[in-house]
């Protein structure tokens, strides 16, 4: 599809130059019953470059293009229906460039809103040189401790914020898989979760953002980046959401584990019940360790399944570990929710890469 929207902008601006060759007496063009003047001709020939440009522009993802689009396309419409009974076939290119254009405005300023708030949450955050030592995990359960410095934690700073990439699949309940990419920032000190995704539902690009901030927790997924499809805001989804952000701790920002609002009970050597509250709101989840000490479920009663509207119980068992960044990390993971007639994957999540402490500059 991008292939054929860059051909497409290719041939409408060499279209254009045919304006340019008449108006100059360069080629005769037959399709062209009018006269052009010279200044015509070079309002002709630079349509026909700046469409060239943006399909270069395009192919870059410089998002300069859709502005410049939506400008080249109303000039180009105006040279149009000065010579309309030649050149209307044009209007339905200048459409479909059109139409793309708007959605990629509409695609950027949703993701500018994700970024606002990822810029907004670094103000409040402080970075400092502490590093975690033996004492910092000393009063964890064993199979915590067992699990920080298998990740590789003691030793490494101390982490505030996280940045973590991701790539997977996801569908609901009846429906076919679609593929996904998310970008995700986590602040921890004022529990914050900000998970921007994307993907092609059913040929079609949509856009998922989840915000938990500042004590709410909401759900906005748009297709083509414009038709709300999910639009959720209810009380029920921060503890949700908590459950999710603490589960995000467990699995790919572990040394955010040593944290007061954490209460731990051992259960045996390999599993440990863990109660977390953020802003009066409690979750809790039973960690399941094996023998190499690697965390490999995460079980909780406390999450709401937003499609059936229902406390569902909520799982991730890991199937893999990698190194990232010198951490040994899950870096393959399912989203299971389990249901009384069974159970159901409705995520496959690939870890991509992490970055712990993040300085936000490069948004």
């Amino acid at each position: 599809m991008k292939i054929a929207f860059v051909i497409l902008l290719s041939i409408h601006g060499l279209i254009h130059l045919m304006g340019f060759l008449k108006a100059f007496g360069f080629a005769e063009i037959p399709q062209l019953s009018q006269n052009f003047s010279k200044q015509e001709g070079l309002l002709w020939l630079a349509v026909a470059l700046l469409f060239v440009s943006l399909g270069v522009l395009f192919l870059m993802k410089n998002s300069l293009w859709f502005w410049i689009a939506i400008g080249t396309v109303l000039l180009s419409q105006v040279l149009i229906f000065m010579n309309w009974h030649d050149a209307k076939f044009g209007s339905i290119a200048n459409v479909i460039v059109l139409v793309v254009a708007v959605i990629a405005v509409a695609s950027w300023n949703f993701e500018r809103q994700y970024k606002q708030d990822v810029s907004q949450s670094f103000e409040n955050v402080t970075i400092s040189d502490e590093i975690i030592l033996e004492d910092d995990i000393q009063n964890l359960p064993i199979p915590v401790q067992k699990y920080l410095k298998y990740v590789g934690v003691l030793g490494m700073p101390k982490v505030k914020t996280v940045k973590a990439i991701f790539k997977g699949e996801m569908r609901e309940k009846g429906k076919d898989w679609f593929d996904f990419t998310s970008e995700q920032y986590n602040f921890f000190e004022n529990p914050t979760r900000l998970f921007f995704l994307k993907a092609i539902f059913k040929g079609l690009s949509t856009q998922g953002y989840h915000r938990y901030k500042e004590g709410k927790a909401s759900m906005l997924i748009k297709l083509l980046s414009v038709i709300p499809v999910v639009d959720i805001k209810e009380p029920e989804m921060y503890k949700t959401e908590t459950v999710t952000f603490f589960n995000d701790m467990c699995l790919f920002a572990p040394a955010a584990l040593i944290d007061d609002r954490i209460e731990w009970q051992s259960i045996d050597d390999k599993s440990v019940k863990a109660t977390y509250t953020n802003k009066k709101t409690t979750i809790s989840a039973i960690l399941y360790l094996n023998e190499k000490n690697q965390l490999i479920n995460f079980v909780s009663d406390d999450r709401m399944d937003v499609n059936s509207n229902q406390r569902v119980p909520f799982s991730t068992p890991v199937t893999k570990y990698g190194t990232i960044n010198g951490y040994n990390l899950p870096v393959i993971a399912d989203a299971v929710y389990h249901f009384p007639d069974g159970d159901f994957i409705y995520g496959k999540f690939y870890l991509q890469d992490v970055e712990y402490n993040p300085s936000g500059k490069s948004l």
